[in-house]
């Protein structure tokens, strides 16, 4: 969204042209526990990932249960396509590694999040006992990570008139700012 786009919209932005959101989100990633936190947090997710990606890369069963159990059988029936069931296990293992490598973070989480929402449905729609509870905290935890990129991702969901636009916003806003001030502005691109 371009500054002016925010400023008629009733956005308070301040004279960098971040909003009080993003003012609040560099704080909060300046604080030291959280950074600390949010490491660990990748890893628990990256290590919740491994066991079973590397059981289905490997073609092995996830479980012992019997096709006569609901649980059994959707898995038997994951498990015998085969190819499908080594890419699910092939992605759960991607995204654990992007995850644990600082400057791929956030593609792991953005990899992470459809693969934990869809275990998170899978969980309760099939009534497993106690592991939506468990998926629901790791999807939780998705999302705490995916609001602490939210620096990186907020480009993806801008509706901007394009760079030139935002250009001249901001050039309009520093011109009105400096006129007050008596000096002259060139804008910035």
């Amino acid at each position: 969204m371009a500054v002016n786009d925010r400023a008629a919209s009733g956005v308070n932005i301040d004279m960098d042209g971040q909003t009080s959101l993003e003012r609040a989100h560099a704080r909060v990633r300046r604080h030291r526990g959280l950074r600390v936190f949010t490491v660990c947090t990748r890893v628990l997710l990256a290590l919740g990932f491994l066991p079973s990606g590397l059981t289905k890369v490997l073609g092995n069963r996830f479980t012992l249960l019997g096709v006569d159990n609901p649980v059994g059988f959707f898995f038997e029936a994951m498990y015998r396509t085969g190819f499908y069931w080594r890419f699910l296990g092939l992605c759960q293992l991607c995204a654990a590694l992007l995850l644990v490598i600082p400057r791929t973070a956030t593609v792991g989480a953005l990899i992470y999040f459809p693969l934990i929402l869809n275990i998170f449905v899978i969980t309760v729609s099939l009534h497993f006992q106690g592991t939506p509870v468990i998926t629901g905290l790791m999807l939780l935890a998705n999302l705490y990570l995916l609001c602490w990129d939210y620096d990186k991702l907020r480009h993806l969901f801008a509706t901007t008139r394009g760079a030139e636009s935002e250009a001249q916003s901001r050039a309009a806003i520093d011109r009105t700012g400096e006129k007050n001030r008596g000096t002259t502005v060139t804008a910035r691109a």
